[in-house]
């Protein structure tokens, strides 16, 4: 690949303090990977955000929860629902290639790909302190 030039799906980005934009080690898709990157950025605090692209064709093992800071979920290509679980109950909302939802901080929330195809969505999420648990 020619210097300067990365491909996202492989390598994040961490979009940190002064306006800095930092290219990840290679994304293993595991939780040690996240608990690297807390490591090289936590410095940032709920400033810093991971940017990521990532593909699936199966719903969500998990539920997650970043409750310092809004999670942006763009989607690329495919049909992606989110289950965003709120005080009043789980409120879904789909999207289309080309369309964003916010996942508000500390609102615990999970993911489906499409019926018809895989999907492809970028993620910029405030990541300190986030919490998994099964879905």
């Amino acid at each position: 690949m020619a210097d300067g030039v990365h491909d996202l799906a492989r390598f994040p980005i961490h979009l940190g303090l002064g306006a800095t934009a930092v290219v990840q080690p290679e994304h293993t898709g595991d939780m040690a990977w996240y608990g690297g990157y807390g490591q090289r950025h936590g410095g940032d605090g709920k400033e810093g955000r991971l940017v990521a692209l990532h593909s699936f064709d199966a719903p969500w093992t998990s539920w997650e929860c970043h409750p310092v800071g809004a999670e942006v979920v763009y989607c690329v290509s495919g049909r992606l629902t989110l289950h965003q679980e709120l005080e009043d109950g789980v409120k879904q909302v789909t999207l289309e290639a080309g369309q964003y939802a916010i996942n508000p901080p500390g609102v615990w929330h999970t993911a489906d790909a499409g019926p018809d195809a895989p999907v492809t969505a970028l993620f910029i999420t405030a990541g300190e302190g986030t919490s998994h648990k099964p879905r």
